[in-house]
């Protein structure tokens, strides 16, 4: 008998659970996305002609899950690999920082404090054990390895820019994920490769919603989902009751706490899902024909920064596919009552480019050519030292329904590689649910 899957949220998670699941004849999948389009942090708007992500994407070459979806949905010759380049914006300038030489020049901090940065970053590349670090502050953990001098110039502008008021609690083995993946995303000679699809992201969703559309998967966008009843199997999507024998739910883990009953059956689940807290974030993507440094990546630093990277994009992937144009993004993670989420777009690039000055006097925003800006509600999950307790199941204690969302990565960061891994695990567990 066909089994009834309701998918909620359009995201790389979605979009792969729901691949998976429609490729095994047992099961009848709808996907719902309240958006108007698939995608989720990675969907692409146009932008001089071609897509181009709302956020900042790029593809490690430990991104092993997403890689082998592109090889079997046929699109390995959309995937090329680009030479990185790192910097970071500190005492009024950018410094290079991707190699022991850089580091060893890198002047706002003193030369011991170098030679300490080095040393700890070797450590955590080859340290595979990242449970000990689960419980300690990664701004604990780092000022003690590090010194204060270089926490201040490096770790902690991180750790501010990326998670605002909880800097201080958060763990020490999400800073490990983030510094053990990038180090293992080098080539010989310690150049880091990145990965990036011709045409953009936006050329696996597409390929994702033809091959569901093919599977006959009902894909549906502009549907909002306004209640779930665990106990009956089916939810409310826009004023219709579905049913279904099993729910896959991707968005965050308070959203999936809301649509539940009311009532005392679930209070404590609901209370594991609202214990994870989010941060919103800001992207402002601008093109213009002057090009702003020779740098992709620039962590900014200096403090009192009202924004946390900029992100030269066609300095990793070249302006062809932009009518060569150079292509730039900032960025911040910010509570979502920060008063920047209720600026105007027109009051935030004045903000955000005034800095920008300060950082290339050459630029002039009367040759930006088009200019926009994405705002995000749940950006990132808040990884404190406690957050292992609070990882919810995929398999949740909710008659028939599975949660799969990036609340459930630690202590990596989350990414489209992940969406995709973690959409397959889900999968596999529904088939093995109907197994049973």
């Amino acid at each position: 008998m066909t089994k009834k899957v309701l998918i909620v949220g359009g995201g790389f998670t979605g979009l792969t659970a729901a691949y998976r699941l429609a490729l095994d004849k047992r099961f009848s999948v709808t996907l719902v996305e309240s958006s108007d389009h698939l995608g989720g942090l990675a969907a692409g708007f146009p932008l001089l002609g071609t897509s181009l992500e709302k956020t900042y994407h790029h593809l490690f070459l430990t991104d092993n899950s997403i890689r082998e979806l592109a090889s079997e949905l046929r699109l390995d010759d959309k995937l090329v690999w680009c030479e990185s380049s790192v910097g970071i914006f500190r005492n009024g300038q950018t410094h290079r920082f991707m190699s022991p030489l850089d580091l060893l020049r890198f002047k706002p901090c003193r030369f011991l404090s170098r030679l300490r940065l080095g040393l700890v970053a070797l450590y955590l590349k080859h340290t595979t054990n990242w449970q000990k670090f689960a419980g300690r502050s990664a701004y604990d953990w780092m000022t003690r390895a590090c010194g204060r001098d270089a926490m201040e110039a490096v770790w902690l502008p991180l750790l501010k820019g990326k998670f605002d008021r909880y800097h201080r609690s958060i763990s020490m083995a999400w800073l490990w994920g983030r510094i053990h993946i990038r180090a293992n995303s080098r080539t010989r000679g310690d150049k880091e490769k990145l990965g990036y699809f011709r045409g953009g992201f936006a050329v696996v969703v597409r390929k994702l919603e033809s091959e569901l559309a093919r599977l006959g998967v009902s894909l549906q966008t502009n549907a909002t989902v306004e209640s779930i009843f665990p106990e009956k199997r089916s939810a409310v999507v826009n004023g219709q009751l579905i049913s279904f024998d099993y729910c896959i739910f991707t968005g965050p883990s308070y959203v999936l706490a809301k649509l539940l009953p009311p009532g005392n059956a679930y209070d404590d689940y609901v209370r594991q899902l609202r214990s994870i807290e989010y941060l919103g974030a800001i992207c402002l993507i601008f093109a213009s024909d002057q090009c702003l440094g020779d740098i992709y990546w620039v962590n900014v630093n200096e403090p009192g920064a009202p924004f946390l990277v900029f992100i030269n994009h066609t300095r990793l992937v070249g302006t062809s596919a932009y009518q060569g144009k150079n292509v730039y993004y900032i960025g911040a993670y910010l509570p979502t009552d920060s008063p920047l989420f209720s600026y105007s777009d027109d009051a935030l690039a004045k903000l955000w480019w005034d800095y920008l000055k300060k950082m290339f006097p050459e630029f002039e925003a009367a040759r930006v050519q088009e200019r926009h800006v994405f705002r995000f509600k749940a950006a990132q999950h808040v990884v404190d030292t406690a957050y292992q307790e609070k990882i919810p199941a995929f398999r949740t204690p909710l008659p028939g329904i599975f949660l799969a969302n990036f609340s459930q990565l630690f202590p990596e960061d989350r990414g489209t590689n992940f969406s995709v891994r973690d959409g397959n695990k889900v999968a596999e567990i529904v088939r093995a649910e109907t197994q049973a």
